[in-house]
């Protein structure tokens, strides 16, 4: 029964995960299709909202938890790299690069320092 309420916890700080993911996605390309923010803004955005996002769920996970935020961090981050990576190189047929890893590594550290920021922000009940 244990194990029912985590994958509750994980499913929700994923469902968060996305949905801050595909919103400001969906913003930024609204706003780059009328010319409201130029392309060198873009390509920044590129690799900021995917790090925005992984801070999100990481924080949204370990705020749910009890102990252990960077632990949690890393837990939704893992999940998420190897959808992406699985994506990249199984659904697009990508070939791997070195500048890949240090970027799904950078992502890994933003989840990480979500579940850090998060685990200050749970509740003293638990």
């Amino acid at each position: 029964m244990h194990y029912i309420f985590e994958l509750k916890k994980l499913g929700k700080a994923f469902l968060y995960l996305l949905g801050f993911l595909f919103v400001l996605t969906f913003l930024m390309t609204v706003l780059h299709y009328f010319h409201i923010i130029p392309y060198q803004f873009v390509t920044i955005l590129k690799l900021v909202i995917p790090i925005l996002s992984l801070f999100v769920g990481g924080f949204v996970l370990a705020k749910n938890s009890k102990e252990k935020g960077w632990l949690e961090g890393i837990k939704i981050g893992l999940i998420f790299l190897v959808i992406l990576v699985l994506f990249n190189y199984l659904g697009l047929h990508k070939s791997f690069q070195w500048k890949d890893l240090i970027y799904y590594f950078i992502l890994l550290v933003g989840s990480l320092f979500g579940g850090m920021v998060g685990i200050n922000f749970t509740s003293k009940e638990k």
